[in-house]
């Protein structure tokens, strides 16, 4: 059996999650992260709104999830686990496997069109049982999608027909090709372009109802290398040449390999790509099957504020087209900023779900370049596309100081962005509390808000658990990644049997195949934890 081992990047936040409290005084001194950006949106019209809605029975109640870009997906890690493999620590990643979970936040009570909760939970983590405070940042939106008026498209489809492409894989694009066609609208103008040894402009600027595009579609076929420079230059130069200041610009790249012609340095093509996002031109890429070049396809997307995809199978190409042009193209908010300002009793120690960020002990600074409609509308909205889709989720890692004096208030979101198309700023503000007296908090049951940010509470600990076991695992410590494992199956496994839910269901079969790959790759199932044994150490260590 094969293991798979990346090269290991830092793990941002990771090291200073849910310390144990022994720990708060070298917390303190930690010095983690940078300082506070300043917020310097200052311009157009602004309104504003205070407070949050509290906690609720659940459910979006009528309000849609909100959405960021970066990955849409864990399926380079799932797709490891399922060849019997064992994953990386570099090959999961916190936007991506958030992104496959549907958080049902509060109904959404603001009078924007993006509504901003910050909400509060705080139990023992599923690892250790060490305590653990989280605050789920969360977006969704009250808008009738019915009635939201989605700017026209200007936009180049760059598609990969090199000869891996034959068969199922090309087949899938053709027909994903043609149902993507059924969500454009009269006034979207699109650009087909094909690359294997070199790009080929198929089509250029028409409608979506045009008979040359159906027919360029239709004959679609594979053969050749794969000159990703020159297919996405090309796509980018045909957005250019055709942009509208009122328009959706933006460039749709689909591959299942690595660049063997033309230019095939990754900083190059990245350093291309990266120049016509500066211009507004925006990126999505979809890598396809098992070859693909999975850094250079997430690096280019992040470069352009755009959504990445792995698509371990190639069937779900019939999806994601469709996807991309009726829900994640729809802008929401521009120009985004979210400032968080923790009060005196807490140390704000992580933030994921997001990649632009700075913060210190006692505040945070994420900016998003823009944000959409999240096409998933509930939790078991998962039958075409997969888990795809759910508006992801950031959340905050937070420690109380020690000796500090408990109090209900914990903190402050504030959000600010630019509507689209406009020079008007919209600000909002939430305060974070603890929903019960401070000396009412469970650690073994657990406190939270609302569902929503227990869900998120669950979703961050398996995540962080997957890291903490493939980084066992890649410094050969095997026994110790299935011992991370084995208390987290068992203490997600009990959380389901009150809150059933599709997607930590989903996430509990990779925990155990993840432990099964373990035992085939030599690992021996430890026995039960015996007095006087070394106990697990804490899955966030304060350093």
């Amino acid at each position: 059996m094969k293991s798979r081992i990346t090269s290991m990047r830092p793990l941002l936040g990771l090291a200073a999650l849910c310390a144990p409290l022994s720990l708060l005084p070298a917390c303190g001194d930690s010095g983690l992260g940078g300082d506070a950006k300043e917020d310097t949106a200052g311009q157009g019209t602004a309104a504003s709104a205070s407070g949050d809605e509290g906690g609720s029975d659940g459910g979006d109640e009528g309000g849609l999830g909100v959405g960021q870009g970066g990955s849409q997906d864990f399926g380079q890690f799932k797709q490891i686990l399922e060849m019997g493999e064992i994953p990386g620590p570099n090959t999961i990643d916190d936007v991506g496997f958030f992104n496959e979970h549907k958080v049902e936040l509060p109904k959404p009570g603001c009078p924007n069109d993006v509504c901003l909760h910050g909400l509060f939970g705080q139990m023992g983590n599923m690892i250790t049982g060490s305590d653990c405070i989280t605050v789920l940042v969360g977006m969704n939106t009250a808008i009738d999608v019915d009635k939201l008026e989605r700017p026209p498209l200007n936009l180049s489809l760059v598609i990969d027909t090199s000869g891996s492409m034959e068969g199922e894989p090309i087949a899938y694009v053709r027909d994903g090709l043609m149902r993507m066609l059924d969500g454009l609208e009269s006034g979207d103008h699109i650009s087909l372009i094909t690359f294997s040894t070199s790009a080929r402009v198929q089509v250029e600027a028409v409608t979506g109802d045009a008979p040359e595009l159906i027919n360029a579609i239709d004959a679609i076929a594979a053969s050749g290398g794969t000159n990703i420079y020159d297919g996405l230059r090309t796509g980018f130069e045909l957005v250019a040449a055709h942009a509208e200041d009122y328009a959706q610009n933006r460039v749709i790249l689909l591959s299942d390999g690595n660049a063997t012609e033309g230019i095939t340095n990754d900083a190059k093509i990245i350093s291309m790509a990266a120049g016509y996002a500066a211009q507004g031109y925006g990126l999505t890429t979809i890598g396809v099957g098992t070859e693909f070049d999975v850094d250079l396809m997430r690096s280019l997307s992040e470069q352009a504020s755009g959504s990445f995809y792995f698509l371990e199978d190639p069937a779900a190409v019939k999806e994601v087209f469709h996807e991309e042009v009726t829900s994640f193209l729809v802008p929401l908010a521009e120009d985004v900023s979210l400032d968080v300002d923790i009060g005196d009793a807490y140390v704000l120690r992580g933030i994921y779900g997001t990649k632009l960020y700075d913060f210190t002990h006692g505040a945070g600074s994420i900016e998003i370049p823009n944000l959409q409609l999240a096409h998933r509308t509930a939790v078991d909205d998962h039958d075409n596309g997969g888990r795809r889709g759910g508006g992801g989720a950031i959340l905050l890692e937070l420690l109380r100081k020690q000796n500090a004096p408990a109090t209900k208030a914990v903190g402050d979101l504030m959000l600010r962005y630019r509507v689209p198309h406009t020079d008007s700023y919209v600000d909002e503000k939430v305060a974070i509390q603890i929903p019960v007296a401070p000396d009412q908090v469970d650690l073994e049951k657990g406190t939270f808000d609302d569902l929503s940010v227990e869900k998120s509470f669950v979703m961050l600990n398996i995540f962080v658990g997957f890291q903490m076991a493939a980084t066992r695992a890649s410094q050969g410590d095997l026994i110790g990644a299935y011992k991370v494992l084995d208390s987290l199956d068992l203490n997600v496994d009990a959380w389901l049997v009150s809150n059933p839910d599709f997607d930590i269901e989903d996430d509990l079969k990779y925990i155990r195949l993840f432990k099964a790959n373990l035992i085939a790759a030599g690992a021996t199932e430890p026995p039960p934890t015996q007095p006087g044994q070394v106990p697990l150490p804490e899955p966030w260590p304060n350093d």
